[in-house]
């Protein structure tokens, strides 16, 4: 009997551990999250550490994945792109290797866990406030009143502003989330059409799913690419207050 396609989605523990009544296991989750952060510091050293004037196939995705975020916060924040750049290409690399994991068999895709994309949204949401707030103190909530607004229309604009806001990290990473469950939910089916169906009759399914492979690993890339010009994107509201 095949299992359910939801059932990859299930945090198993590998290290049962509490801490009084509090669950505090070690997970695969957590254990794939560990391999991500292994395999970023990785590349983006070792691929780097003979600084060749020639750049070999690692060198070269390296140095790619850096121009390409370099490139999209300075259009984006400008002068103050060196200040942020750190902490954009940490959550693209996050949530790119946390996609492309995923898509390894027996793995387990940790962005596929609202907990896991709250948490990373949150942590945008947060410090795009905190700079907003420290960078224009008080005049920062004037981002909910749009300059030339009637006074009568004010109360409703404002209360629609702030609603719009607040939903930032909600959007954020419910998009990711969903993504990846719905992805990686319909190859978990498509494989189980091929099984069923046999050698013969599982052909298409299997050809379709292969398609569906190719398909997510480009999400995957665009996935990640969203998540940080979102993060960009707030960050260049809370400083310039558009």
């Amino acid at each position: 009997m095949l299992e359910s396609p939801l059932e990859q989605f299930v945090i198993k523990p590998i290290i049962p551990l509490h801490l009084g009544n509090i669950d505090i296991s070690f997970s695969q989750s957590a254990l794939w999250m560990g391999i991500s952060v292994i395999l970023i510091t990785l590349l983006m050293t070792l691929s780097v550490r003979s600084k060749a004037l020639v750049p070999g196939r690692w060198q070269n995705v390296s140095e790619m994945l850096y121009e390409f975020i370099h490139g999209m916060v300075s259009e984006n924040l400008g002068d103050d792109s060196k200040k942020y750049f750190p902490f954009v290409f940490s959550v693209y690399m996050i949530v790119l290797m946390g996609n492309l994991l995923g898509m390894v068999p027996y793995s387990f895709t940790y962005t596929s866990h609202i907990i896991v994309t709250g948490a990373l949204a949150l942590a945008v949401f947060t410090l795009a406030t905190g700079v907003g707030i420290v960078r224009h103190g008080l005049h920062f909530f004037s981002l909910f009143l749009p300059k030339g607004l009637p006074w009568v229309l004010a109360p409703l604009i404002v209360v629609i502003e702030v609603i719009s806001y607040l939903s930032r990290p909600i959007s954020l990473s419910v998009r990711l989330f969903a993504n990846m469950v719905a992805g990686h939910t319909m190859l978990k089916v498509f494989a189980g059409f091929s099984v069923m169906l046999g050698v013969m009759l599982g052909i298409f399914p299997m050809v379709v799913n292969v398609a569906l492979y190719g398909l997510e690993i480009m999400i995957a890339f665009i996935q990640a690419y969203v998540f940080a010009i979102l993060t960009c994107i707030y960050l260049k509201d809370a400083i310039e207050l558009h």
